[in-house]
């Protein structure tokens, strides 16, 4: 048996980024593994430039998410007139300038984000070994109090609830997961290494971060399962 935290992520608006094409940024129906990595160092305190701590605890991760909510998909369209003397800051610290001729700010800048909205996903995790810190018990303690205001994917995304959700033991994340199984029909993701069903549908994800680069590389498969109502989440659908 092992120790899992369970999370529940729901809010007005969620955004587990996908993998972005030009100035539309997508989302994924799951989290990421960087996102959570991220999520958990926010709680923790620590800061963008601890690269190998951020690595660390991703390589550690283990994880499970399921949909409890689906809720709905919608795209802000922001667009924004910008000078040649406008600077915004940056993760460095620092401001970034604008470079080109004047008419290359006649135009506005536009870019379009798509959110979820009113949507739950309960994630069950682990760490891998579970005795180095932080342990679970750190993110316990930091999710009730953390050091920073946690966001569910970008900074607009606020939750509506305690992320906090319980610790339980489980021989698997599946089973960690169906500690807290809803009655209506589910999606869920797991990682391959959990025991497959025959319709379980394999993906390519590309969601682990390289904390040195600052990019997403590389892929790893995933299961994703959908689970009828009043069914376990490891039974086939009736």
């Amino acid at each position: 048996m092992s120790r899992h935290l369970l999370l529940v992520l729901e809010g007005p608006l969620l955004a587990f980024g996908g993998e972005a094409v030009d100035a539309h940024g997508v989302v994924d129906d799951f989290p990421s593994a960087s996102m959570l990595t991220g999520l958990l160092a926010n709680a923790l305190g620590w800061r963008r430039g601890q690269r190998d701590d951020h690595a660390r605890l991703q390589t550690r991760l283990r994880f499970a998410a399921r949909i409890d909510a689906e809720g709905q998909r919608l795209t802000d369209f922001q667009t924004v007139k910008l000078e040649k003397n406008d600077t915004g800051w940056t993760t460095r610290g620092v401001p970034e300038g604008r470079d080109g001729g004047a008419a290359t700010y006649n135009s506005p800048h536009i870019r379009r984000r798509d959110y979820d909205a009113d949507k739950r996903v309960t994630v069950a995790l682990r760490l891998d070994p579970a005795d180095e810190a932080p342990t679970l018990d750190d993110l316990e303690a930091a999710l009730h109090q953390p050091a920073r205001p946690l966001f569910l994917g970008r900074k607009p995304c606020l939750p509506s609830r305690p992320l906090f959700e319980a610790i339980v033991e489980a021989p698997s994340l599946l089973d960690a997961l169906a500690a807290s199984a809803p009655a209506q029909s589910c999606r869920v993701l797991l990682p391959v290494t959990e025991t497959a069903l025959p319709q379980d549908e394999l993906r390519q994800v590309a969601d682990r971060r390289d904390w040195h680069s600052g990019v997403h590389g590389g892929q790893r498969t995933v299961r994703v399962r959908h689970v009828a109502a009043k069914t376990g989440l490891g039974s086939a659908p009736s």
